[in-house]
């Protein structure tokens, strides 16, 4: 038995959740990865997996073996990939973790010309906010908003996203126009808040003008802990809401969200390339890492302003662009 093929085609089976599958990805015909376990079991001396006639799963202990496999398959991965011909081609599997807007109007987008750049490197992209520990879900890197608090770990900053606060013309005529931030905390107006994923602490709403700082609790119906999730909110019209530019640009255009308060500066929002304190970064992390630097550099929906339709550039609320 070949204890390296066979490892590979226990992790294949693992992830492809059925014999089938992982032979048509391994190009391989199935017995032959059904005896590649089966010997890989026998030589451990215990069952990895759990068969039925539909699908497979884990046992703990093959749970286990999968987490060290992996990490052992990727540390091989990442040997190849320092030779002097993986560094003009690098290759391999490379897990990624984004924040949802992040992923749908940012990254996903712009992956054609990754891959036309980098066709032999395979992205397993985790789409959601929740917190990830890199070291035990052996992820290679993430990208995230905010300012980054775990200082073992390697974090670039490539951008920043501007920030502002955002209502349905509906709600605002119900409710009026806030004019300035404390308006906020009134019985008229209700926000939508985030909270944290960790703790369950509800954030503030941040603004600043002329060197004053204000820090805004308002009322609220729902508070939510994903950015998607609370620009929902927004638009069906559950309050003022909290958002960035580039999530909030196409509704804006389309008049379905009126910018509130641009006289005051919401606070914009640091964005992260965020990776493992590794001594050796691989080429894979690497080209990626510099790849979507250069990309959120170049991104006109990050640096751009948010334009107003002329309608609600007209009106007085909105006769200031947003900082």
């Amino acid at each position: 038995m070949d204890k390296f093929v066979a490892m590979q085609a226990f992790v294949r089976v693992v992830e492809a959740g059925t014999f089938t599958k992982a032979a048509d990805s391994l190009a391989m015909p199935k017995p032959t990865v059904t005896r590649l376990v089966q010997s890989l079991e026998a030589h451990l001396e215990t069952q990895l997996l759990n068969r039925t006639t539909r699908r497979v799963t884990v046992t703990a202990d093959g749970a286990a073996y999968y987490d060290r496999a992996l990490r052992l398959l990727n540390d091989v991965d990442e040997l190849e990939s320092s030779m002097t011909r993986a560094k003009v081609n690098p290759r391999g599997r490379l897990r990624i973790d984004v924040g949802s807007p992040v992923g749908q109007l940012l990254l996903i987008p712009a992956l054609p010309d990754f891959y036309a750049k980098y066709p032999n490197i395979q992205i397993d992209l985790g789409v959601s906010d929740r917190p990830v520990d890199l070291i035990s879900e052996n992820v290679d890197c993430v990208l995230r908003g905010g300012e980054i608090t775990d200082q073992s770990l390697v974090a670039r900053r490539i951008g920043e996203f501007h920030s502002l606060v955002c209502a349905t013309p509906a709600y605002l005529k119900r409710h009026g126009m806030p004019q300035h931030p404390r308006d906020l905390e009134s019985d008229a107006h209700t926000v939508v808040n985030y909270f944290s994923h960790r703790t369950g602490r509800v954030y503030p709403f941040t603004f600043n003008k002329d060197g004053e700082r204000i820090e805004v609790r308002g009322r609220h119906v729902l508070s939510v802990n994903d950015s998607n999730a609370g620009l929902a909110a927004g638009l069906a019209g559950l309050g003022i809401v909290w958002t960035t530019s580039f999530m909030a640009q196409s509704h804006i255009q389309a008049g379905t969200l009126q910018p509130v308060l641009l006289d005051w500066c919401a606070d914009s929002l640091p964005i992260h390339v965020v990776y493992p304190p590794n001594r050796h970064l691989s080429t894979k992390v690497r080209v990626f890492v510099d790849w979507v630097a250069e990309l959120f550099a170049r991104s006109d929906l990050i640096h751009r302003k948010c334009s107003l339709p002329k309608a609600a550039a007209s009106a007085p609320a909105a006769t200031e662009a947003m900082a």
